[in-house]
């Protein structure tokens, strides 16, 4: 285990699908954890989903896996999503893969860690670790919000396919 007085953030690029990505799942006093092994996770009561939640609809929600290394919602059913997806990252246009469902702007987001939705009378808070959550590197901005933050080296090449470069920078700044 890494001393914490010692650790000092880097980039939150990891190796793909790094850093336990997780959901913590609880409705009253029911409480467990869903682990994200599979690129895509079915949420819902239908038989066959890969998290089935008692009282929601057969399919309420996907998670996908995409080929950035980040894990998207799409909520398909009634619910509350943790962020404005007008303003937040939504995964619109980050070649979620096949079978993700068709996510528009207002039912779409991309997780970090700590994003919280629900389906039905379900809360899930989604978690990764913070070297891998491709989130604000080297443990956020110092200044606050209107404070640059030093860039972190563009994201890996996940697909194997020699990936877009753009000067070997990616900047979260904005």
């Amino acid at each position: 285990m890494t001393d914490p007085q010692s650790y000092q953030p880097t980039t939150t690029h990891a190796e793909w699908g790094a850093g336990d990505p997780h959901l913590r799942v609880s409705r009253g006093d029911e409480r467990f954890v869903h682990h994200l092994v599979t690129d895509e996770v079915r949420i819902g009561s239908a038989e066959g989903n890969e998290l089935r939640l008692a009282g929601t609809d057969p399919l309420h929600a996907t998670i996908t896996h995409d080929n950035r290394d980040e894990y998207v919602l799409t909520l398909h059913g009634t619910g509350e999503m943790n962020a404005n997806p007008r303003t937040a990252e939504t995964g619109v246009g980050s070649d979620v893969g096949a079978g993700s469902g068709s996510g528009t702007d207002e039912n779409t987001e991309i997780l970090r860690t700590g994003a919280r939705f629900t389906a039905g009378g379900w809360t899930l808070v989604f978690g990764r670790e913070e070297f891998a959550d491709h989130g604000r590197p080297f443990g956020g901005r110092e200044g606050g919000e209107f404070d640059d933050q030093p860039p972190q080296p563009v994201r890996p090449d996940y697909t194997g396919e020699g990936g877009d470069s753009d000067g070997g920078l990616e900047v979260k700044d904005g």
